[in-house]
């Protein structure tokens, strides 16, 4: 079974695209950075762990927290399910596509047949719109090839896989309100509520603070890392082409930050939207340094890339007590 027309032809990152796929079948077309920046995306986090053999930097709000704020701020009708059955997952499935509804699913993509590079990650997000006897066909990013293929088993692989940022099997589906919501106020409650969260982190790895962290720890990387060859390179890859839209996603809220300039008429987000125009290059840069420091071993980059972060960490500090008053 088959629902016809689902897609979002272009996307960057994997929520915004999923979501948008169900929002445009279900009659709301916006653009990936309003997406992005109505759902309270941009973010910031160093993670580390013992169990972990190298840093995490991330550039976002944890998985499916874009969906339910841009739910929130349109006023969307979101239902989402989780279980430990992987019987009752599919059914959960199989009812939304029978009625018509195509429905997004969090995964880890390392067991997607379409995925070359096998990474396990169980954030992703993908939007499902029709399956047959053996394969599921699914919208992902444009750099994942769009709307792909995956085998019946894999799919419920990577529904059912445990680890960090996993998910019990979860699904989801929306439905857009018959009044449309008002776009500007939509906004600025966007705005704020993401710039208060990126200024009061609760801890000191998220946000502002934690961008702070990252300059202090990315000097150690190079006897952090057992292989810094791939480790480091792979972090860059990451930063700018793991879904991202490039300079960890700061170029998909500065887009975001001009098409919101041009619905609500304040001076705060065309001088915003300057600033993130030159903070989204600096991250591009501080990707460079680690692939750098990674391909020959040498210190300097890294201690390019400490430098750059701390300003970085009061650029986006600055910016976002700007955001805060709009």
């Amino acid at each position: 079974m088959i629902i016809e027309g689902v897609g979002f032809p272009g996307g960057q990152h994997c929520e915004t695209t999923a979501v948008g796929a169900l929002l445009r079948h279900a009659g709301l077309e916006l653009s990936e950075p309003m997406l992005f920046g109505l759902g309270e995306g941009l973010g910031f986090v160093y993670w580390d762990a013992k169990n972990m053999d190298f840093p995490f930097l991330g550039g976002r709000s944890k998985p499916m927290e874009i969906t339910r704020r841009l739910a929130e701020r349109l006023g969307l009708a979101l239902w989402v399910e989780e279980t430990g059955s992987a019987g009752k997952a599919w059914r959960n499935v199989e009812a939304a596509v029978e009625s018509g509804r195509p429905v997004g699913l969090q995964l880890d993509c390392f067991h997607l047949d379409y995925f070359t590079t096998r990474t396990h990650f169980g954030g992703h997000v993908v939007a499902l719109y029709g399956f047959d006897e053996t394969s599921a066909f699914l919208v992902d990013t444009a750099q994942q090839g769009g709307a792909v293929t995956t085998s019946l088993k894999s799919l419920e692989l990577a529904r059912g896989e445990r680890g960090p940022m996993t998910a019990r099997n979860l699904s989801f589906t929306v439905a857009v309100p018959g009044n449309r919501p008002d776009l500007g106020a939509a906004i600025r409650a966007a705005v704020r509520g993401n710039a208060a969260t990126f200024l009061n982190p609760p801890i000191a790895n998220l946000g502002y603070r934690g961008i702070g962290k990252a300059s202090a720890r990315v000097r150690t990387w190079l006897d952090r890392s057992g292989d810094p060859a791939r480790d480091l390179p792979r972090a860059a890859m990451l930063m700018e082409r793991g879904g991202t839209g490039g300079g960890l996603f700061r170029a998909m809220y500065r887009d975001f930050l001009a098409e919101a300039a041009t619905i609500v008429d304040d001076e705060k987000l065309s001088a915003a939207h300057r600033m993130y125009g030159e903070i989204a290059p600096l991250w591009t840069e501080v990707a460079g340094c680690f692939a750098a420091a990674g391909e020959s071993g040498d210190p300097v980059p890294l201690d390019r890339a400490s430098a750059l972060l701390a300003d970085l960490a009061d650029r986006e500090r600055r910016v976002m007590r700007l955001l805060a008053g709009l």
